[in-house]
């Protein structure tokens, strides 16, 4: 069973501006440039029937094209251990619309979804249990604190499947739904 994810990618102007902060802090597993993304809904894995009610369904949102921008990092930490690191997006209506009317259409093909606050960003970095970053992490806080990407405008949103690689997860995007208005 594949595992999915709808998110929208980052432009390869914007992971371009990503890439640039992507060094500093060892043990990080930092994100390929076409791994970038603001994931608008993780569904886990999916069954086959599952996977093509989804893709239809998705295919009946409509929605306008919005801008989105990248303000600020952050630490994503269970506990005292680091999991990943992120840049955030800034606040927006229209992606705030966008994430619910995934979700629902997720839950309504049989999806469970998990029940927690939207904190749109883009993950520049991921940690494995027990990976030492020391002062690394704070330094990075402090040299990325005013970051601020070029504002683009999302034209489309995308269902993503997932798989374990080497190096890291490898993502295939499955299908591209427009924003159209």
């Amino acid at each position: 069973m594949p595992r999915l994810f709808v998110a929208l990618p980052a432009p390869e102007e914007i992971a371009d501006e990503l890439a640039a902060l992507q060094s500093g802090v060892p043990d990080a597993h930092w994100q390929t440039a076409e791994n970038l993304h603001v994931t608008l809904c993780f569904c886990g894995e999916v069954q086959g029937t599952v996977m093509r009610d989804l893709e239809e369904e998705l295919s009946d949102i409509a929605g306008p094209r919005f801008s989105v921008a990248l303000a600020g990092v952050e630490q994503f930490s269970t506990g005292k251990q680091p999991r990943a690191l992120v840049a955030l997006v800034e606040k927006s209506e229209r992606l705030d619309w966008l994430q619910q009317k995934i979700s629902t259409v997720a839950r309504n093909v049989g999806i469970e979804i998990e029940r927690r606050k939207f904190r749109p960003h883009v993950t520049l970095a991921r940690f494995a249990s027990g990976a030492e970053t020391g002062h690394h992490i704070a330094q990075f806080m402090a040299s990325h604190s005013t970051f601020r990407s070029t504002p683009w405008v999302a034209e489309h949103f995308s269902l993503y499947s997932s798989r374990r690689g080497r190096g890291g997860p490898i993502y295939t995007e499955e299908a591209t739904y427009a924003l159209t208005f």
